[in-house]
């Protein structure tokens, strides 16, 4: 009994630590070419002239629900 309360707490134990791990995919980097490209993209979308409001959403009237009597 009491070797399998060692194992297990050392498999939480374990579970535990590695849970502690940050890993990040090597794709993820820094790219100079790609971030100045998107500057001049966003830089270009925001000075075009065709960019419109967002139109109004409609209000919705809460429903009224029917209270329930206390049995």
């Amino acid at each position: 009994m009491r070797r399998c309360l060692m194992i297990g707490l050392a498999l939480a134990a374990l579970c535990g630590v590695s849970t502690l791990a940050y890993a990040r995919p090597p794709t993820v980097m820094n790219s100079p070419g790609y971030d100045r490209r998107l500057q001049e993209s966003r830089s270009q979308l925001g000075s075009s002239p065709t960019t419109t409001a967002p139109a109004d959403a409609p209000v919705v009237k809460p429903k009224r629900s029917k209270k329930k009597q206390p049995n």
